[in-house]
């Protein structure tokens, strides 16, 4: 049996906590460059703003997210844990059945 945990590392791009709790995965091409960042929800224009000044890639555009549906942050902040713990529990019953 193998387990999918995604792992981030986030800390060389200094990206904010309260946008860094937002994302599930940031994906890198072979050269370490960022291929895609996915969040659990939509990303604020704001939040990608931040991400791209961080980055220091004004034309990354390649955001992508698990959900379609977009939240405030305060009904993140109430539900993130169980939105993650759910989330997490959902990929280890995929991988139990493989």
């Amino acid at each position: 049996m193998s387990l999918y945990f995604p792992i981030i590392i986030l800390k060389p791009f200094d990206i904010p906590d309260n946008i860094e709790d937002k994302i599930f995965e940031i994906k890198f091409h072979s050269d370490k460059s960022i291929l895609k960042i996915i969040s659990y929800f939509p990303l604020s224009e704001a939040e990608r703003q931040i991400i791209t000044s961080v980055l220091d890639q004004p034309d990354f555009s390649a955001f992508h997210s698990i959900f379609t549906d977009t939240i405030t942050d305060d009904d993140w902040n109430k539900t993130k844990n169980q939105i993650k713990q759910r989330f997490q529990n959902e990929l280890f019953d995929i991988n139990s059945k493989i």
